[in-house]
């Protein structure tokens, strides 16, 4: 038989073993090495068989031909043996075909560009295929965009947070939804969705028992992760003991199940021991290169679990050098999270004034390192010293925002940053300045937006000064407020919250224009009063009287000196004096003039002086003992009265005599 027989065959047989169809193509390949149509069986049996190395190297020594025939198995090879770059060059600007189309999204996917990859699954959404299973690839992709989206903090690029109907058919697509509110920290309903996600993979048909268990694992990993968060420490141990590391054949999902493991080992009271056991973990190898916020989180545990070992030194010298290849000031959380080891560790694990004191030289030498300056103003915070916290802040705000540069500009009103100094006057009752500081930041991002879409509104930071704005009262103020929340309207109409606070600063505008400009659809978004009020038992309400809220001191004190300041003056009235208090030459037409010095006691007045000390006998030189000799005090007297003997030859020869005491031998 010929090599074209061989080749004819092979075409008219339909083999489902691709290590037949690769034993087949290898045997007319044997014949005629140049054949285009054997290469091209080879080269998709080692794709079915995971080969893609072996499929590079055929699609290599083939030539441009079968390349080019084969355009879409050597991008699918590339994306697979993680040659990015090459594969993007292969697929080229325009993909054409559809299998192009979602082999270029899967490698955008994997390249951690989350909004290009999803808008190739819109655009594929956009055109219906009648390809069998396809619709439902597109929605379990786009919806692990979505999570993706979430993790890297770009939720604004998230059309659709909450889960579809038909999301929740699926254990993939359920999983995929868990995950995005895991990444958004709602981690009751992501708790949910994992149950269903795992109920859905067991109730299966299509799936055999072996592929069960191995879709069920990253779920029940996920599960167990979020279960630790919540506190569910029951549910946890029932999970583990079901589930054995044994039986992940993923490495980075082992890796990441004894990572977990690890960490909520509390018992664990010796460093060292948690130490050898991270160490141990690592030392399983990743299959896949991780996502960067998986990165990120895996290099934080290892600079954690150093410093409890106390490895101050080492871990400044790491982190260090990862803070500076980055260009400083940056909000990356990866690159501010080394900011606050390093901090941890320059401070020798010490907070409190002890660690503000070691980290204030620290900062002279980086100004713009956002991660040490929040670790400082934590610590002031920790210390409730929060006008050093305040002091801190300012001089860095008004640094980056007389600059001209776009970049610092951006990190001056990064709405996170925004928010912390927010939240500081806010404790201090300094109402003006939330105000002032609030309306700054949201006049910068809509001027912003007159050159970008409105996805770029910080969503939360508008809302918060529409809220502000809508307080005050005022008429300018109002139409701020209108203003701002109907661009938010325009961004997500579905947003109640955004409703209701364009309905109330529309109801409390003074012209017209301004509150009959509310439509019946929008009014139709927010829920009825007769529903909000259906379960509300007014004779209780009324019976239990009405609670006083409790307020801060803060909060009080300021409150207290506001109405001081807007209650009027009382007239001062003059107390009438005891008789026993009021001196005898006392006239209430002339009172005597006080002494301004009298609160303070008589040794600190100015015109005190101290007394002249007196010895006995009147003048105060006597008793000096310059140039003779010192005379106590108790010998005074006798040393004046004794006088030496007439005629005697020594002292006191003349003197009496003692008298001899009774009992006394000589």
């Amino acid at each position: 038989m010929t090599a074209t027989d061989l080749s004819s065959l092979l075409r008219r047989t339909s083999i489902d073993d691709h290590e037949q169809v690769l034993s087949a193509a290898n045997s007319v390949l044997k014949k005629s090495s140049t054949d285009i149509d054997a290469l091209h069986a080879k080269v998709v049996a080692l794709l079915h068989l995971d080969r893609f190395e072996d499929a590079l190297r055929a699609l290599e020594i083939s030539g441009q031909e079968l390349q080019d025939r084969a355009r879409l198995e050597h991008a699918y090879a590339l994306y697979k043996a993680g040659k990015l770059t090459d594969a993007h060059r292969v697929i080229g600007e325009d993909p054409g075909t559809r299998g192009l189309q979602h082999v270029q999204a899967q490698t955008f996917y994997r390249a951690e560009e989350f909004e290009s990859a999803k808008q190739v699954y819109t655009d594929l959404a956009s055109n219906v295929s009648t390809t069998a299973g396809e619709e439902n690839d597109l929605r379990i992709n786009s919806r692990a965009v979505d999570a993706q989206l979430a993790w890297s903090q770009r939720h604004v690029s998230v059309a659709r947070k909450k889960s579809w109907k038909e999301d929740l058919e699926a254990f993939e697509t359920t999983y995929n939804a868990a995950c995005g509110c895991i990444a958004r920290g709602e981690l009751s309903q992501a708790e949910i969705l994992l149950k269903r996600a795992k109920d859905l993979c067991n109730a299966s048909e299509d799936l055999l028992e072996e592929e069960k268990q191995a879709e069920i694992l990253p779920i029940a990993v996920q599960q167990i992760y979020v279960l630790y968060l919540l506190g569910k420490t029951d549910e946890i141990e029932h999970i583990q003991t079901a589930l054995n590391s044994s039986d992940i054949a993923d490495p980075s999902i082992q890796h990441i199940f004894q990572l977990n493991n690890i960490v909520m080992q509390a018992n664990v009271a010796n460093p060292y021991l948690t130490q050898r056991l991270f160490q141990e973990s690592e030392q399983h190898l990743i299959s896949e290169k991780p996502f960067e916020f998986q990165s990120s989180l895996l290099r934080e545990n290892a600079h954690v679990v150093d410093l409890l070992s106390l490895k101050h030194d080492g871990v400044s010298r790491s982190t260090s050098k990862a803070i500076t290849t980055q260009a400083a000031p940056t909000v990356s959380s990866s690159i501010n999270s080394l900011s606050v080891l390093n901090a941890a560790a320059q401070a020798k694990s010490e907070i409190g004034r002890a660690g503000i004191k070691r980290l204030l030289p620290v900062l002279q030498e980086r100004p713009n390192d956002v991660g040490l300056l929040l670790t400082i103003v934590q610590l002031y915070v920790s210390t409730n010293n929060l006008e050093s916290a305040i002091s801190l802040l300012e001089p860095f705000f008004k640094r980056f925002e007389e600059s001209e540069t776009a970049s610092l500009q951006d990190v001056r009103f990064t709405p996170g940053l925004v928010g912390i100094l927010v939240t500081l006057y806010s404790l201090q009752g300094r109402k003006s300045h939330v105000r002032t500081e609030l309306t700054k930041a949201t006049s910068y991002w809509r001027r912003r937006s007159k050159h970008e879409p409105l996805s770029s509104l910080p969503k939360s930071l508008l809302c918060a000064t529409g809220v502000t704005l809508l307080e005050n009262g005022t008429g300018e103020d109002l139409s701020t407020a209108i203003e701002i929340f109907g661009e938010l309207h325009t961004q997500d109409p579905s947003d109640r919250s955004i409703v209701a606070g364009l309905v109330a600063a529309s109801a409390a505008a003074q012209e017209e224009s301004q509150r009959n400009q509310i439509s019946d659809d929008i009014l139709s978004n927010l829920t009825p009063i007769p529903q909000l009020t259906a379960t509300v038992d007014v004779d209780a309400l009324e019976f239990k009287g009405i609670p006083r809220p409790e307020t801060s001191s803060v909060t009080a004190n300021a409150s207290t000196l506001k109405k001081r300041k807007i209650e009027e003056p009382r007239p001062h009235e003059e107390k009438k004096l005891r008789k026993s208090k009021v001196p005898k030459d006392y006239d209430p037409a002339h009172p005597p003039k006080l002494d301004p010095e009298r609160w303070l006691p008589m040794k600190e007045r100015s015109y005190w002086k101290p007394k002249k000390k007196r010895g006995k006998g009147g003048g105060a030189a006597q008793g000096a003992t310059q140039g003779g000799l010192a005379v106590e005090e108790k010998d005074k007297g006798r040393t004046q009265d004794a006088k030496p003997a007439v005629g005697s030859g020594g002292g006191g020869g003349g003197a009496k005599k003692k008298k001899k005491g009774k009992g006394t031998k000589w």
